[in-house]
Parts: structure tokens; C-alpha cells; sequence
């Protein structure tokens, strides 16, 4: 007598004995090759950050931060004012471009510009940073005849944190829910005032993370401000061109070749500055993004 076609729905539900043992097995390896990867980078991370708080806090005194820099001594006042002003400025120059492309690649996923931004936004991503100081270098601080100064710089960082604002603010936009835009839509309003008026305000705190991941690039990037932004042990006097100025990953990367303590010491205080701030920019990303969900489960 053959089988109800109920019995033959159990018999293929049911797995094999040897086909559940093989998955657990599978199971176990690929939860225990995970855990020892974390295990690995939380450790390398705990390592990292113990160095350069243990080290830098012992170097950070008020001197430190209250004078500029005296040949291998003195402070990193001009430095933690430079970097600011880098960071801050390459992360201005890269929001409306960013945004932009962001905001026509949400709303018009086919239109005829969208596979070319993606292509550019995926070569910059992979671009090295160096590459792109070497860029600014031949076209603005040599061609233009800006010299090391506070525009080029700031525009090689413009250049690396424009691609990931593009992606978050693409991946933010699209989150807004169509019954939204229906709703604006249903009122009469323009294809343009919904973007602007409710799609960007709900989806700001997102986009948000991306431009403080890009700030956060900003402070922590060596390569292209050697070759844009030059060193100084002066203070900023606020010309855009023609004006080298001083930044903090400068310092590290310079002063842990010297000899002198006095040099080891500043190194070590830059680094722990730029660590603090990166991890200031960070937490506040995260806190921006977790903010963002649970007003949305609150909805």
C-alpha cells in the first residue's frame, strides 16, 4: 500500500541522520571560526587602543595643547587647529555633491547618469588615498599655483568622503517608506518638494552617520594632506592658498622616527588625540543611527 501524500511531506521534511549531524558539524566550525575572528580583532583592537591612551595620556599635557610646535618640542596647538580645519572643510565640500547624488540615485535608480555615478563612486571608494594627494598635487597645489594649503587639502578629502555620503545617503533615501511619497504626491505637491520637503528631513539622521564617518576619515588621513597641505608650525591665519598648515597625523607619522623623547612624546599625544576624536565621531554616528531606529519603531 503506497503513502499518503501527507507521509511523503514528513519523509522529506525530515532530514537524514547523517545530513543533520554534517550540518550541526558545519554549524559549530562556522560559529566557532566567527568567534575566533572577533576574538582576534577585539583583541588587536584592545592592544591598539591600550598603546596609544597609555602612551599618549602620558605624553597630553596642558603645554601640549595651549603652544605650537618648537622644532622635535613644544605642543600641538597648530595641529589639532589644522586638523579640524581640514576635516571639517573636506566634509562641507563633500555634503552637496554627496547628498546630491545620493538623492538621484534613490529617486531614479535608471536614469541615464545613475550607472555612471555608481561606476565613479566605486573606483573612488578603491582609489589609495595617496593617489588621490598625488592628484591634488599636479593639478592644484602645482598647476593651479596654490602651493600646500588649506584648499587643496581640504578638496583631496572632499574627494574620498564624497562616495560615502553618496552611499548613505542612497541607501537612506530609499528607506523612506512609498506610502510617504504617495502622500505627498496625493496632495499635490511637486516630485521635487517630496524629496526635499519630507523624503530628506526623514532620512537626515541616516545620512547623518555617513557625513560623521567621513569627518572621521578626515582626521584620520596622512597621505593625501602630505602632498596638499604641506606642515607648519604656525597658526592658521585663515588664507585658503598659498598657506602650508599643521595637522595631527602629521605629527605622528614624522616625529616617531626622530630620536629625541621630546619628539616620541608629541607622536604619542597626536595619536592619542586623533584616536579620541575618532572614536568621539564614531560613538556619536552610532548613537545618531540607533536614535534614528527607535524613532522609526516608535512610528
Amino acid at each position: 500500500m503506497g503513502m499518503t501524500a501527507e507521509e511523503i511531506r514528513n519523509a522529506i521534511r525530515q532530514p537524514r541522520p547523517l545530513a543533520a549531524w554534517r550540518r550541526r558539524i558545519f554549524n559549530w566550525l562556522g560559529w566557532g571560526v566567527t568567534g575566533l575572528t572577533f576574538a582576534v580583532l577585539a583583541a588587536a583592537m584592545v592592544w591598539i587602543l591600550e598603546m596609544v591612551f597609555a602612551r599618549g595620556a602620558g605624553a597630553l599635557n596642558w603645554q601640549v595643547l595651549s603652544s605650537v610646535t618648537l622644532g622635535l618640542g613644544g605642543g600641538l596647538l597648530q595641529a589639532i587647529e589644522g586638523t579640524a580645519v581640514l576635516a571639517l572643510g573636506g566634509t562641507l565640500l563633500a555634503i552637496p555633491p554627496g547628498i546630491a547624488a545620493g538623492i538621484y540615485l534613490s529617486e531614479y535608480p535608471r536614469g541615464p547618469v545613475a550607472p555612471v555615478i555608481r561606476f565613479l563612486t566605486d573606483v573612488l571608494v578603491g582609489v589609495p588615498s595617496i593617489v588621490v594627494g598625488y592628484f591634488a598635487y599636479v593639478t592644484m597645489v602645482d598647476g593651479l599655483g596654490w602651493k600646500f594649503s588649506v584648499a587643496a587639502g581640504s578638496i583631496a578629502l572632499a574627494i574620498i568622503a564624497v562616495p560615502y555620503i553618496v552611499r548613505t545617503s542612497e541607501v537612506a533615501i530609499r528607506g523612506v517608506p512609498n506610502a510617504v511619497r504617495e502622500a505627498g504626491y496625493g496632495l499635490g505637491v511637486t516630485p521635487g518638494t517630496v524629496i526635499m520637503r519630507i523624503c530628506l528631513p526623514m532620512a537626515l539622521p541616516s545620512i547623518m552617520t555617513g557625513v560623521l564617518l567621513a569627518l572621521a576619515i578626515g582626521v584620520g588621513e596622512t597621505a593625501p594632506l602630505i602632498y596638499t597641505a604641506g606642515w607648519s608650525t604656525y597658526m592658521w591665519t585663515g588664507h585658503l592658498t598659498n598657506e602650508p598648515i599643521g595637522y595631527l597625523t602629521y605629527a605622528i607619522w614624522s616625529f616617531i622616527t626622530e630620536p629625541a623623547d621630546s619628539a616620541h612624546a608629541l607622536a604619542y599625544a597626536a595619536a592619542f588625540l586623533v584616536t579620541f576624536f575618532v572614536l568621539i565621531i564614531s560613538v556619536s554616528a552610532r548613537f545618531v543611527l540607533n536614535r534614528r531606529a527607535g524613532w522609526s519603531q516608535s512610528r
